[in-house]
């Protein structure tokens, strides 16, 4: 069995001394975490470590010695052999540096003060080749410590037992903090060397910060609290309203930034990984949206934009309705040199440009409060981009109203025919559908019956191109509206979703979120272990955004392209919000 002893970096520079750490059971391995130097007691460092252990969930101990050469400590190497009898333990380890060479000598001796090697020898050679077999694992103690190993992604080989050990050495050494966040200045019974040996990294800065945060996350967590009970009203909670509220853009994004707030300014402690990162994500994510809406209130309200922007709107909407009645016109003639039923043409073509006369008398009787409905809209911007694109989709949506109308009427209209003439279909084959049992039944029907399906069949299918045509303009149109809202949804949903915390630990600092690790020789001399040293695999980008995507209602399945087509044959109409839920019993 091949002996892997994982060391600090850190500790390689250390004076003499004992090297404190922890085995890992079923793996022969241990790992070192810090070295404790002279002068000491035993009692003193058996009861630190005894505190140590009370405070975190790894089995610390005196792994063995230290021998550092240094001028006036001759006698210093004697003396840490000698306490391999005070320590309890089954291997106790001594490493030594010497002079002129990088790396260093192990020797383990097991329980009763006998050497490995000497065990060895009254075996066979080929278990005393194996049992002297030691590998020395240099690691990086602060990245270790700070980073976070995910699973393997596919396509990597990488097997089990390397796995779990590995695990088990970043988890040592991530359990182990207590050991390491003592301040160099500390009146302490004990010297250390680790990585926190030169003092906490910015413990002032962030203490302070800390203690700032407790404040305002309790004024936070009050509002929203407020906010909270305003939203409980029961008149809020009237049908109407909260069937309107759930499809207005703004309801749902101002619900799921309070959503986030509530998570953001909660007081306690994030104790795991996931929900630290979700936290810092949605934090980063809000400030973020902030800055960018307030540089849209700086772009809007510069130069009278606000004033530029709502002269032009009336005119623009002028526009769409000119070219909505030539669109009609054009359709209640012969578009294209089709032959249409000419009534139910006139019919359909009158409707509709009595509904464009309508929308544009009603943009013409808001007119003048247009500036001042868009200067109050601006000010939704100090909320976050995402609120103010959530008003402008909200905004799209009722002057395209009209549009809309056209498309439900259309579609209407058309879904009624088809299904009309499917159920006339099977009439002729004599079938009916089976509405209890869901399926397709034989039924015998009478002249009359037959008499009456012909001819309303003959009726729908020649009223059939002229409903179509309609259908399929206004579908057209509609879809050009959907895909606009669409676009200011991805855009919503990316601001609110994006992991721009974890994407920034990934391109800064990329041994926060590890992968996995890689092992490059590092010295390898005669009379010494083979050295290596452990670098850590930063996780991909694609996998960042995969388990740290924050969840929103876009990141639900949606419906299939074959369904969505299915959907527009058939008539159905298309709903940006609205999914289908299986019906039980």
């Amino acid at each position: 069995m091949v002996l892997k002893i994982f060391f600090p970096q850190c500790c390689t520079t250390a004076d003499s001394g004992l090297l404190v750490g922890c085995w890992i059971p079923d793996q022969d391995s241990a790992v070192v975490l810090a070295v404790v130097h002279y002068p000491f007691i035993p009692g003193q460092v058996k009861r630190y470590l005894t505190e140590i252990r009370s405070q975190t969930d790894v089995d610390l101990t005196v792994l063995g010695s230290w021998s550092m050469p240094k001028e006036g400590q001759e006698g210093m190497d004697s003396f840490l052999k000698d306490l391999s009898t005070i320590f309890p333990h089954s291997r106790w380890l001594q490493l030594s540096r010497e002079i002129g060479k990088r790396g260093f000598t192990c020797q383990v001796v097991r329980k009763g003060g006998m050497f490995l090697k000497e065990q060895a020898k009254e075996g066979e050679g080929s278990v005393r080749d194996e049992n002297e077999k030691v590998i020395i694992v240099h690691y990086d103690q602060r990245k270790v410590m700070l980073s976070q190993l995910h699973p393997v992604q596919e396509g990597v080989s990488h097997s089990k037992m390397e796995q779990s050990a590995l695990r088990a050495v970043f988890h040592t050494v991530a359990q182990s903090h207590p050991l390491f966040f003592i301040d160099k200045y500390d009146d302490g019974p004990l010297k250390l060397t680790h990585w926190q040996s030169e003092g906490r990294e910015a413990s002032i800065i962030a203490e302070l910060v800390k203690q700032g945060s407790v404040p305002v996350c309790k004024l936070l967590t009050w509002m929203l609290s407020l906010w909270s009970w305003l939203g409980s009203i029961r008149l809020l909670n009237v049908p109407p309203v909260r069937f309107i509220s759930s499809k207005l853009s703004t309801c749902v994004q101002l619900g799921y930034r309070t959503e986030h707030l509530q998570t953001v300014s909660s007081t306690r402690k994030a104790t795991e990984h996931m929900e630290f990162m979700r936290k810092a994500n949605i934090f980063v994510s809000f400030l973020l949206d902030m800055a960018l809406g307030l540089l849209l209130i700086a772009w809007l309200y510069r130069e009278n934009r606000i004033g530029k922007l709502a002269s032009t709107l009336v005119p623009v909407a002028d526009h769409v309705a000119k070219e909505l009645r030539e669109l009609l016109e054009w359709l209640m003639g012969a578009p294209a040199g089709l032959k249409m039923n000419r009534a139910l043409d006139q019919v359909l073509g009158r409707f509709f440009i009595y509904h464009i006369h309508l929308w544009i008398s009603y943009i013409h009787l808001m007119s003048p409060f247009i500036e001042m409905i868009l200067w109050y809209v601006g000010l939704s911007a100090c909320l976050g981009l995402t609120f103010a694109l959530s008003v402008l989709s909200d905004m799209v949506a009722l002057l395209t109203f009209h549009i809309y109308c056209f498309y439900v009427y259309g579609a209407r209209l058309y879904c009624l025919k088809i299904y009309g003439l499917s159920s006339l279909w099977r009439l002729f084959r004599g079938k009916k559908w089976n509405v209890l049992r869901q399926r397709v039944d034989s039924c015998s029907y009478d002249m009359d019956q037959l008499f009456i399906g012909t001819l309303l069949f003959t009726i729908l299918l020649f009223l059939l191109p002229t409903t179509a045509l309609y259908y399929l303009v206004f579908t057209l149109l509609r879809l050009v509206v959907v895909l606009f809202q669409g676009l200011i949804h991805l855009a919503v949903d990316l601001l609110n979703s994006f992991p721009l915390f974890a994407m920034g630990l990934r391109v800064c600092r990329p041994y926060r979120l590890a992968e996995g690790v890689k092992f490059r020789v590092l010295c390898e001399e005669e009379g010494t272990p083979l050295h290596l040293m452990m670098e850590i695999n930063p996780i991909k980008v694609s996998a960042v955004l995969q388990y740290y995507r924050t969840p929103t209602y876009s990141c639900y399945p949606r419906d299939s392209w074959m369904a969505l087509c299915k959907k527009l044959f058939v008539g159905e109409l298309i709903y940006p919000w609205k999914h289908k839920t299986t019906k039980t019993d």
